[in-house]
């Protein structure tokens, strides 16, 4: 077996004291429950269908008011922090069913608006978020598409135009005119002093000239000093003006580039000037389009190079914007459907922080991460802003920064971008601070209930934020109504799967399985998913065999083979017992051994499983060793349980006294945790047993926990555990004295497996119920425990009697060896 705890009881086996065989084993008054409680068959009588396709399917969420009640309030409720967590079985559909409600809503406030980002041409590093009505997001984007398409065409044409070749040539005409009009004045006036201007690769230069031709430097250091030092003087005169000239220059090309530069304002002011009316007269009631597009034109004005190719006069793009003309497009991040009643409903499966609040994308250009506004990427609270947003809080916690991301959201009441390559200190060469957009969300957090608790008590703010608990019901009371319901339930899932119809035979067994997994006879379950495997499965034997419409042998058929298919554990657990490795007796007596029931859940497959249970006792100091808590196999419940066969012994037997007996109990041949205070009963009637040497029978298995004055209380797995001990009491033959003793109080949880309430109302097995330890007493032992008379004592015989009659010559017994040790000598007594 593995190394895994069993739930309720565990497994013990002891060193027993040999008995006589006995067959006629009285009951003591004990009455086996009648068949009519071992199971509890539906009632569909006032039903009247032939399969589920004639059933309408139930409203609303069944059995589950103070989860509606709770969704409700939390969704109208339109305060701070009163957002919902939802609770419940982890397998009890709890999205799906929210999401049906939350469709059935009638909304009450506007539907949420369209939310864009675009190009802040005053800060590229702060893209600026707009809002529009819903719809009109993406009639903004084609608008501005359509816009600069037209710009392509019409600015390239205006500035290819006559006239504007026309003005801009003038403009250079100027320019040169002046430069040529300084240059030819100064080479006049050189020319009168046999000075002339040259260009060389290294700009302007002066030379003396005789006869129309240059000096050469021979020629000219041939001359006399005198002739020599005047051409000198003449040329560092000259030099000073071209000097002048040429400093001059760059302020004409000054004035000649904001001539050109006015021009092309002009001519291109009045190119878009048509197109840009146009685009702002569709969206005249939004102000602030029209603030945007009065941007994008004053932009498209000061750059218009990138429209006409590359100009003296272009602007050096920004990186991070790419493409040039991309920094006028619209990034559609949130678009609603126009004229929809319904608000928006997002389910998250992955809430990353990514997937959550958005992200701003990146891209290599040249080595290095750039990024812009068409990068930034919605997330789900985004595309749920004015809706609900639904989030499986595991998830949710698995991902790092994203639920303090979500309570910051909800704290601030906006949505903002948050690059996680910041919070793990990675840092990007170019990064966005996008504005942030305003929040009015309804956040849904589904988790199971523990998850809940763990966290509420963790982090405090949970209640700040998630004010309202919506707590799923795991079942519903069965009545005749309830399984009515329950049975339109099974047809709407029949028909959401699109399964075969199931006639009432089969609806009627998978309701009388849903009180199965609700581990109650009165109850129904409310957990879908189990129910909608069972029926999924069904619905495939049935196409197997070729029918219509799934029977109820198909819905047997698939409960076996689900158990078939999980059931390897509990063969191999069965066959240790029937080839005697494990050692458990279905017949005879044994004077301080029982078996005990105990329940094993792997994999979420539960089967019951016999154990032996012993007991061994002598005189002592009133102690009672539980050897799985001395071994650290034991689990605080079940040493729990164990000490209170202490408390019961200590108030009820040999009051007058000292309670003088050691007592050891063990679950024999286990090797495994052993959990739960189930087994408690059997190991008091182990003890009762050595105490007053009557045997039990090993016939009979027994569950059930007991309090200090012996009353009998509730265990968990009752089905299970009868079922367990039935299937070795079968392989090795039924005799008709076999059984199980159970708590009174577990009677209302039992429905049985089929074979087991056959073989009990043939009277082959019989499952008893008790209230009390006497009542058991009296069913294992064939004696009467026996009360206390007027005079308090036991009557002569009763197991009470002998037990007490036990503890009392135990005491005498540790009374006379405190005395023996007092009178011999050399004990130091005085």
């Amino acid at each position: 077996m593995p190394d895994a705890r069993m739930d309720y009881d565990r497994n013990l086996d002891g060193v027993p004291a040999a008995a006589e065989e006995r067959t006629d084993f009285p009951t003591a008054g004990a009455e086996p429950l009648t068949p009519e409680r071992l199971y509890r068959p539906a009632d569909l009588s006032r039903l009247s269908f032939a399969t589920t396709a004639d059933l309408v399917p139930p409203e609303g969420l069944v059995g589950q008011q103070r989860a509606r009640e709770a969704i409700a309030l939390g969704t109208r409720i339109a305060k701070p922090g009163f957002n919902l967590f939802v609770i419940g079985s982890p397998d009890a559909h709890m999205q799906g069913a929210v999401k049906a409600l939350l469709r059935r809503i009638e909304p009450r406030r506007p539907p949420p608006c369209d939310w864009v980002y675009v190009n802040n041409f005053k800060e590229a590093n702060k893209p600026a978020a707009i809002s529009l009505p819903p719809g009109r997001s993406l009639e903004f984007r084609d608008a501005m598409r359509e816009f600069i398409d037209d710009l392509k065409a019409a600015l390239p044409a205006v500035f290819e135009s006559e006239d504007y070749q026309t003005r801009r040539a003038a403009i250079d005409q100027r320019f040169q005119a002046k430069q040529a009009s300084a240059f030819s004045a100064l080479r006049d006036k050189a020319a009168e002093k046999n000075i002339t201007i040259l260009r060389t690769p290294m700009g302007f230069a002066l030379a003396p000239i005789a006869n129309g031709q240059v000096v050469t430097p021979e020629e000219f250091n041939a001359w006399p000093e005198p002739k020599r030092r005047e051409a000198q003087e003449t040329i560092a005169l000259l030099e000073k003006e071209l000097e002048h000239i040429v400093m001059q220059i760059p302020g004409w090309e000054k004035e000649r580039r904001e001539e050109v530069r006015k021009l092309n304002r002009e001519t291109a002011n009045f190119a878009v000037g048509q197109s840009i009316e146009e685009t702002k007269a569709r969206f005249a009631d939004l102000p602030r389009i029209l603030q945007h597009l009065d941007a994008v034109r004053s932009d498209v004005v000061e750059n218009v190079g990138i429209f006409v190719g590359k100009t003296e006069d272009e602007q050096p793009s920004d990186p991070r914007i790419g493409n040039p003309l991309d920094r006028y497009e619209v990034n559609v991040v949130v678009s609603q459907t126009p004229g929809a009643s319904a608000l928006p409903i997002v389910e998250e499966p992955h809430p990353t922080l990514a997937n959550l609040t958005g992200s701003i994308e990146y891209v290599s250009l040249h080595g290095v991460l750039v990024t812009n506004f068409r990068l930034i990427k919605a997330g789900a609270i985004h595309r749920a802003n004015g809706g609900f947003l639904l989030i499986d809080v595991r998830n949710l916690l698995m991902e790092p920064f994203s639920w303090p991301a979500l309570k910051r959201a909800l704290r601030q009441r906006e949505i903002k971008i948050e690059d996680v390559s910041r919070f793990v200190g990675l840092t990007s060469t170019v990064s966005l601070e996008p504005d942030p957009i305003p929040l009015d969300l309804k956040v849904i957090l589904f988790g199971d209930r523990v998850l809940y608790y763990l966290l509420a008590a963790i982090d405090p703010e949970v209640g700040d934020y998630f004010k309202v608990l919506a707590d799923f019901e795991d079942d519903l009371d069965r009545s005749r109504e309830s399984e009515e319901v329950h049975a339109r339930l099974l047809a709407a899932i029949v028909a959401r799967e699109q399964l075969r119809p199931f006639d009432r035979e089969a609806v009627a067994l998978v309701v009388e399985h849903a009180s199965r997994i609700a581990d109650h006879a009165g109850k129904l379950t409310l957990r879908i998913a189990p129910l909608k495997d069972l029926l999924a499965e069904a619905d495939f034997w049935a196409a197997e065999s070729g029918r219509a419409v799934v029977s109820r042998a198909d819905v047997q058929k698939a409960l076996e083979a689900k158990e078939g298919r999980a059931s390897r554990l509990r063969d191999r657990a069965r066959e240790s017992i029937l080839q005697d490795v494990a050692l458990i007796e279905t017949s005879g007596e044994r004077i301080g051994q029982i078996n005990g029931l105990s329940v094993i859940e792997l994999g979420g497959f539960r089967f019951g499983r016999p154990t032996r249970i012993s007991c061994r006792i002598r005189p002592g100091t009133g102690k009672v060793v539980d050897i799985e808590r001395e071994v650290e196999l034991g689990g605080p419940i079940h040493s729990k349980g164990v000490l209170i066969l202490s408390g019961f012994l200590a108030g009820r037997y040999a009051l007058d006294v000292p309670m003088s007996l050691f007592a050891s109990l063990v679950f024999e041949q286990s090797y495994a945790g052993v959990e739960g205070d189930s087994a408690s009963s059997a190991e008091l009637y182990a003890l009762i047993s050595a105490l007053s040497d009557c045997p039990l029978r090993q016939d009979l298995a027994v569950t059930g926990s007991v309090n200090q004055y012996g009353e009998i209380q509730a265990i968990g797995g009752v089905n299970e555990k009868i079922e367990g001990f039935f299937d070795i009491c079968r392989a090795r033959g039924l005799t008709g004295r076999q059984g199980v003793v159970i708590p009174k109080a577990n009677v209302q949880h039992l429905m049985l497996r089929g074979d087991v309430v056959e073989a009990c109302a043939a009277g082959r097995f019989a499952v008893y119920a008790v209230s009390a330890i006497d009542e058991g007493i009296a069913l294992l032992t064939g004696r009467p425990a026996g009360a206390r008379d007027p005079d308090g004592a036991f009557p002569a015989g009763s197991v009470n009697r002998l037990v007490e009659d036990k503890l009392r010559a135990f005491a005498h017994v540790r009374q006379a060896f405190a005395s023996d040790r007092l009178a011999s000598p050399g004990t130091g007594a005085k």
